[in-house]
């Protein structure tokens, strides 16, 4: 697999690169492109890492797979590409951002592009899946690898915002300390979840307040 991602992040997870696991998962996800499709499209496999560069990543926001639907996947958790239906849960991370700040959200597309750019490092925790498959790609070798940059990031970094949504990114954010870092955590947006505390978690503006207090700009979500 020939790993085009950001050099700032390509120094800290080398040595993830040159481990066995990676080499195995790469050659399976070369052989997953080969025979079928695969998503997102394979230049966006790293698009959360070349958009958000380690020393700029203000918040983690962690998701589990991408979309496994046609033109939905570009490599940022819960985001789809430009014209496609915004998804259930991100319609729910909308209906947040409405309530917390009394402006509109819902009427806005998927891409969370501007998120990204801005330092919001939207990070799946699988970062490739068989069309039409969900969890297609787990158990691979990525989930070591996504361990191993949330652990950098909460080792290397001061300040940072973790936003857990549901039992999954909370089991990988055990290794966070919560001195150091803010972490919130609560149900997944899932229409399944969303009501169980997602709704009213007031996350983005405690996040916004939190980078406030260390001297960092908030976020424009």
């Amino acid at each position: 697999m020939d790993v085009k991602i950001d050099e700032s992040w390509r120094g800290i997870l080398q040595e993830q690169f040159d481990s066995p696991y990676f080499a195995a998962l790469a050659q399976f996800v070369r052989n997953a492109y080969a025979k079928g499709t695969v998503y997102p499209p394979g230049r966006f496999i790293f698009e959360a890492f070349n958009r958000t560069p380690f020393d700029k990543v203000k918040v983690v926001i962690l998701g589990q797979d991408p979309y496994h639907g046609p033109n939905q996947a570009h490599g940022l958790c819960f985001s789809v590409q430009p014209g496609v239906a915004v998804p259930p849960s991100l319609f729910n991370i909308y209906k947040e951002l409405e309530a917390e700040y009394g402006t509109p959200f819902l009427n806005r597309n998927g891409d969370l592009s501007a998120w990204a750019d801005q330092g919001v490092l939207l990070l799946n925790a699988t970062l490739t899946v068989d069309a039409g498959c969900a969890g297609s790609h787990q158990g691979k070798g990525w989930e070591t690898f996504t361990d191993a940059v949330v652990k950098a990031l909460a080792q290397r970094r001061e300040h940072l915002v973790f936003m857990l949504w549901g039992s999954y990114a909370q089991r990988k954010g055990a290794v966070i300390d919560r001195a150091r870092h803010l972490v919130l955590e609560t149900a997944h947006p899932s229409p399944l979840s969303a009501y169980r505390g997602f709704f009213g978690c007031g996350h983005f503006r405690k996040a916004d307040d939190y980078l406030r207090a260390h001297g960092v700009e908030p976020v424009k979500w």
